[in-house]
């Protein structure tokens, strides 16, 4: 599975009967699977089949869902008022015996105000399943232009990733080729710091000058630092193709990697692994920045 980004939008629009409507879908970064929904009245029924479809399609982001519903103004009917016919009917029976007239016409009935209503046609249990089921039918659309549009964002998310682990794997290989980290070059540096030690007033025991020369040693090594920051890297090139989200793991991943490179910059005492080291610093923190978009 390509790597996908949690920024992406999608929309669809559908038509059933005398209804039209829109779905939109927006989504970004999030640590977990937040959605957020906004239907139209009477589409309450909708709302947990929405929901899981986007969990078994999302894994992470924050996604906002609207659905706006139109319904066509000429879709009305006449229709008769029955009580109302009768009464106004026989009003004009009573009052034609009383001044003796011809009796009333239908089309003089039918035109008195309130016998004929105009009223929109009412939507059958049966019509409005089928359009609901036309709604969620769209919506799978929307969602899968969401989701093809995170597939894109994530193509151009990989390329910047690998790009800069690319960068990463070549400043570490300058830390590690240093002149300064030649055996030599570390043997010379702690003779001259075990002979500052040893110039102290106070004086120092054998045990206590063993003591200090390891802790020196120690400092000045960056070979497990340098070790661990290659084997992210293949972690992170693994990650890369995996076939599940991987957000979070390589959100764990790029912080291992400012751990590792904050321990180089403490150790260094040398410009050149101290400048590759703040180099490292600032391409892990470009790092960070990136994966905190993926899935």
């Amino acid at each position: 599975m390509p790597l996908m980004s949690m920024t992406g939008f999608g929309r669809s629009d559908g038509r059933h009967g005398q209804y039209s409507w829109t779905w939109e879908i927006r989504t970004v970064n999030g640590r977990g699977l937040d959605i957020r929904l906004r239907l139209p009245p009477g589409h309450d029924t909708l709302e947990q089949p929405i929901r899981e479809a986007c969990k078994s399609r999302l894994a992470r982001g924050n996604c906002t869902l609207a659905l706006t519903m139109q319904r066509d103004t000429s879709d009305v009917v006449a229709r008769l008022n029955e009580g109302m016919f009768r009464q106004v009917a026989d009003a004009a029976e009573r009052a034609r015996e009383i001044a003796n007239v011809a009796p009333p016409t239908l089309d003089g009935l039918l035109a008195m105000r309130g016998v004929i209503e105009l009223v929109e046609d009412e939507e059958g249990e049966a019509e409005m399943q089928a359009r609901l089921d036309a709604v969620l039918s769209s919506f799978e659309m929307a969602v899968d232009a969401v989701k093809q549009a995170r597939r894109d964002e994530g193509g151009h998310l990989g390329v910047a990733i690998e790009a800069l682990l690319t960068e990463i794997e070549t400043l570490v290989a300058t830390i590690e080729r240093a002149p300064a980290r030649a055996p030599e070059a570390i043997g010379k540096r702690l003779r001259e710091q075990v002979a500052k030690l040893m110039e102290e007033p106070s004086g120092l025991d054998e045990q206590r000058l063993h003591q200090e020369a390891v802790l020196l040693a120690a400092k000045a090594d960056v070979e497990e630092e340098i070790a661990r920051l290659k084997a992210h890297i293949a972690a992170a090139r693994d990650l890369l193709k995996a076939e599940e989200p991987v957000g979070r793991r390589f959100e764990f991943l790029a912080q291992e990697f400012n751990r590792e490179a904050n321990t180089i910059c403490s150790k260094s005492n040398d410009t050149e692994i101290t400048q590759a080291g703040l180099a490292l610093k600032a391409a892990i923190d470009r790092l960070r920045e990136q994966v905190q978009n993926i899935e």
